[in-house]
């Protein structure tokens, strides 16, 4: 199996600092935004009759947007952590699903860099030439805590794939599949990258969330799959800035569904013509307490966007050859901005999607408008890792210096913790 260095940043992360400045990323978001908009004018009706977004994906693909984090040595055009995650929040505006089904997409792509040599010049060029890139990491049920079911097995000399998989979010449109795996005598996990069209693979578009319902997000079944020994890495539990990385996307797409709430807002009161009978008896455009309530509202929205850049230098400043940071430097550098932003911005956006209906009334409800969907899906995506255990691990950290640290995977809890103690 493929082995990875896990205390060390390797030089394909470090390769080519990106311009981080704000004429790079406005000329990079004018490079992109007439994609986005385009997406933005089926969102409501994709959501409306369920219909996925492989269309929408296919024109990313086509604008280069699922190459942004290719190293230059590879053909790439890289750019900063910040610039990317304030793309995906603009990408989620325009349609929240589509931000985040590119999440494993994207943290494969960081992921390429912690390989080793041999690994990146197989993968970077696939992505180079637009593939993508799903997931299949989480099982619904019956795994230990820390241990997965799903299995990589030797067979005839080769390697076969068998499990199950819930949760993977945009593997229906990917080209391939990185699926987290346990091997007999192996210490760790591992990831089996498999064609998503191979031989006993089967995606399900099962997921009955009430948020979130485009990304592909369901059931995964690998059947005897045949795994090539280049495809697959080995893992064991490291200071990696994958966790946070993951973390960031989710946050990112919960301030572009913000950055959505308040436009819609905005053009509800600039649009509507009818008032109360209790209120001023001017337009709501005109009407300070209005005013005030969408100035609320813009100022959470803001206060998101803000924290995830805010984070994404983090990361950034972890790979920062002139700051050379050591592995755990880096690390918590990291992780622990993703975590304070974690326990801060779901709160903020959770508010602002629904301070939406209070700026016109009962009509904002409407089944035609769809703005029910911004709530849903911020609150879908919100579940995502529970804040309060962030909020827990950043508290020990600053009383106590104790660095985060996580298991291989979700799974049935095997002991009960004495009330009051925290989790080891």
């Amino acid at each position: 199996m493929s082995e990875t260095t896990t205390h060390e940043t390797p030089d394909a992360l470090r390769a080519s600092a990106p311009d981080g400045s704000e004429a790079r990323y406005a000329a990079l978001a004018a490079r992109f935004r007439s994609v986005f908009d385009r997406i933005a004018a089926g969102t409501v009706a994709r959501e409306q009759d369920h219909i996925l977004p492989f269309e929408q994906i296919g024109w990313l693909k086509d604008a280069g947007f699922t190459t942004l984090r290719v190293p230059a040595e590879y053909g790439g055009e890289p750019v900063s952590h910040e610039h990317l995650f304030r793309l995906l929040i603009e990408l989620a505006e325009a349609d929240s699903n589509v931000s985040h089904l590119l999440r494993s997409h994207f943290a494969f792509v960081e992921t390429i860099a912690l390989q080793p040599r041999p690994f990146r010049d197989t993968w970077f060029p696939r992505v180079l030439a637009g593939e993508i890139f799903g997931n299949a990491a989480t099982e619904r049920g019956g795994n230990a805590l820390g241990a997965t079911a799903t299995r990589l097995s030797k067979h005839d000399g080769g390697w076969r794939l068998n499990g199950a998989k819930y949760y993977t979010t945009g593997s229906i449109f990917a080209d391939w599949i990185v699926v987290m795996a346990s091997t007999d005598g192996v210490e760790g996990r591992q990831y089996a990258v498999v064609p998503r069209d191979g031989e006993g693979v089967v995606i399900h578009d099962d997921w009955d969330g009430f948020g979130q319902p485009l990304t592909g997000t369901g059931t995964a079944l690998f059947e005897n799959v045949a795994v090539e020994e280049a495809n697959i890495i080995h893992r064991k539990v490291s200071s990696t800035l994958e966790p946070a990385f993951f973390q960031l996307v989710l946050l990112a797409v919960l301030a572009g569904i913000g950055r959505a709430a308040l436009r819609d807002a905005s053009a509800l009161v600039a649009a509507r013509t009818r008032t109360f009978n209790t209120g001023s008896g001017g337009l709501f455009r005109d009407d300070a307490q209005i005013q005030e309530h969408v100035g609320s509202l813009a100022a959470r929205v803001y206060a998101a966007e803000a924290i995830v850049a805010a984070a994404a230098r983090d990361l950034d400043a972890a790979v920062d050859p002139a700051l050379g940071l050591d592995t755990e430097a880096a690390f918590l550098r990291a992780e622990l901005g993703v975590e304070k932003a974690h326990v801060a911005i779901p709160p903020l956006v959770l508010e602002a999607t629904t301070a939406l209906f209070d700026v016109t009334g009962a009509s904002a409800t409407s089944r035609g408008k769809s703005l029910d969907r911004h709530w849903r899906n911020a609150r879908t995506v919100a579940t995502h890792n529970p804040a309060v255990f962030k909020a827990r691990a950043v508290g020990d950290f600053h009383i106590n210096g104790t660095i985060p640290t996580g298991l291989n995977s979700i799974g049935e809890a095997t002991t009960t913790t004495p009330k009051g103690d925290a989790p080891a």
